[in-house]
């Protein structure tokens, strides 16, 4: 079949957005990193590698949560959703014992192209657990994130989108409308049936480094595709941003970073210098949010968009999880970033790179998505109904983030694999993350959640 061409020039499905940021802040005892771009949870240690030490397979949850939304009462998108969607999300990988970093929006939105697909319960329970009313509501979603109105100097976030089909799969008319205009995907047809299902995913991979700038060489790992498979939906997401204030390189000296269990480990931390300084960071009362705006360029013509990290560091030692699990349960982000300046006398927050590889289909299903992971699955808006005996069989995603006195870099990949039924204030503060907390790098007008990650051990990328 004839599949929608590319869009000339950049890569297909890749969008660039050059966008000013605000820092987020909230209080603890100690320095919290804030969280938007990607969950990180770490221990400190070396450069972010690809090495299968780096490989996390998030075992399941148990029970499905309580409190996963009504499937009829849905939270209205973009903030609302999205927000909900990363902290419950970020509370199930929490679970593990190191250092955690992905990209909600890069999940969010596969789905949302899995969404666009899915009919029946199966729709449901996707929308259910995205917080959104419909198909559509995601695809705006993912329409009003590649506005690039400036292209000034600024944030670099770049996303692409991907749709690798069985070649004698024909995609619906009104599915291949939806991937090419509202996500930009590139549509490939390939042959799982009776090609190499090695080289095809050799082909999806080298697909993920481009569109990470060389960041993330695999997303796929062995023996994830075979002659069942039937398509691969990805998504790739590649952000680099330089500081508002950058943090004086000669400052960086190594301290104590307090691990969960108590143990010390020596890091790198950066600091301002002393005297007050004017920043962004709020005291609750069970943690502190200092927020780190991105610079934006001054001829930015999209004022709207403001990129920070936003670090959340538990009052207690030990209290990252009790944190994440109260964020999640109020499901709110940015009610906590702090909106003003206030004086600030000391900062301390580590240098870190993380890597974070997953299997999510298990956590998915935690979170109520258990009809597409079936034999009872229903994609027949994404191929038509003859040959639409699929459902999914596991989901993947991995992200790197690097944080350092110039700015962050990070990288995120998601991908969906499906297959044939068959076999199945105004006083001096201070801000010292000397233990572990919890980041977010996001986008305050509109609430997204691009990076999330908890740091454990900052002397360690796993």
């Amino acid at each position: 079949m004839s599949t929608p061409k590319a869009e000339e020039g950049r890569s297909a499905g890749q969008r660039k957005i050059t966008l000013g940021l605000n820092p987020p802040s909230n209080s603890g005892d100690e320095e919290y990193l804030c969280r938007a771009v990607a969950w990180l949870s770490w221990k400190p240690s070396g450069e972010i590698g690809e090495n299968p030490a780096g490989t996390h397979r998030i075992r399941s949850m148990g029970d499905q949560e309580e409190t996963r939304p009504s499937k009829k009462a849905r939270a209205s998108l973009g903030s609302g959703g999205l927000t909900a969607f990363a902290l419950r999300l970020g509370k199930q990988l929490a679970e593990g014992d190191g250092n955690v970093a992905f990209s909600p929006l890069s999940v969010y939105t596969t789905l949302g192209l899995v969404a666009a697909g899915a009919r029946g319960e199966t729709l449901d329970e996707i929308l259910a657990v995205l917080g959104a009313s419909s198909p559509d509501d995601v695809a705006d979603f993912v329409r009003s994130l590649a506005a690039d109105p400036s292209g000034s100097a600024g944030p670099l976030i770049t996303y692409a989108y991907g749709v690798f089909h069985q070649e004698d799969m024909e995609l619906t008319p009104a599915y291949c409308n939806t991937a090419a205009e509202s996500y930009k995907a590139e549509i490939r047809a390939v042959d799982f049936a009776k090609g190499d299902p090695e080289k095809i995913r050799e082909e999806i991979n080298k697909w993920a480094e481009a569109e990470t700038n060389n960041l993330i060489s695999e997303i796929l790992p062995e023996d994830s595709l075979n002659h069942l498979s039937r398509f691969v939906l990805t998504n790739a997401i590649y952000f680099k941003g330089v500081w508002e204030n950058h943090f004086p390189e000669t400052l960086t000296e190594n301290r104590e970073f307090h691990r969960l269990g108590g143990a010390a480990v020596d890091v790198p931390f950066m600091t301002f210098g002393p005297g007050d300084r004017s920043l962004f960071l709020s005291y609750h009362k069970e943690f502190k949010v200092l927020k780190l705006p991105y610079k934006t360029g001054e001829a930015s013509a999209a004022p709207q968009a403001r990129y920070s990290m936003c670090v959340f560091l538990p009052g207690k030692r030990d209290g990252l999880r009790a944190m994440v699990d109260a964020l999640a349960a109020g499901g709110s982000v940015l009610d906590h970033v702090p909106k003003y300046p206030s004086n600030v006398r000391k900062v301390l927050l580590p240098k870190f790179k993380l890597s974070f590889f997953c299997r999510l289909a298990e956590v998915l299903k935690s979170l109520g998505l258990v009809d597409a992971f079936s034999g009872g699955a229903d994609l027949s808006g994404l191929v038509k109904k003859s040959s639409c005996d699929m459902c999914l069989d596991e989901v993947y995603h991995k992200a790197v983030v690097e944080v350092n006195e110039e700015g962050t870099k990070a990288a995120a990949c998601t991908a969906v694999v499906a297959r044939m039924m068959c076999a199945m204030v105004t006083s001096s503060k201070e801000f010292v993350a000397d233990h572990p907390f919890a980041f977010y790098i996001v986008e305050e007008v509109s609430g997204a959640v691009v990076f999330a990650g908890h740091v454990l051990d900052p002397s360690t990328s796993q």
